[in-house]
């Protein structure tokens, strides 16, 4: 059974499907979600109350979503690479219409590189 994300405000809903997402990326006070074809939606509050919705919203796969430095929630499912020389993060699979290449801090990179080479020892 496929899990929505439900966003809204006073003049906007947005229903998604956890897999569509491939990041969050905060501004300030606002966050940016972009999906897996491209789209991205603007929302004006932080990515703490994003994180928030994703845990309370997405009960079977909000376990896929990991805060990665200040500024990213990123879905780890869509991982296709981490550098830790350039400190760039590369989301991408078959269904995105692009990669997509975020600059993260090394310390958070080397986290989320150590939780996934465990993963596959």
């Amino acid at each position: 059974m496929e899990e929505y994300l439900i966003i809204s405000n006073a003049n906007f809903l947005l229903r998604v499907a956890s897999e569509q997402i491939a990041y969050v990326c905060s501004e300030g006070s606002y966050c940016t979600l972009r999906l897996t074809n491209g789209d991205e939606y603007t929302f004006s509050f932080n990515l703490v109350v994003f994180e928030k919705k994703i845990v309370e919203q997405l009960a079977k796969t909000a376990h896929f979503f990991a805060r990665v430095g200040r500024n990213y929630i990123i879905n780890s499912q869509h991982i296709f690479s981490i550098n830790l020389n350039t400190s760039e993060l590369v989301l991408y699979n078959e269904r995105f219409t692009e990669k997509f290449t975020l600059h993260v801090s090394k310390e958070p990179l080397k986290q989320l590189k150590a939780i996934l080479d465990n993963a596959i020892k």
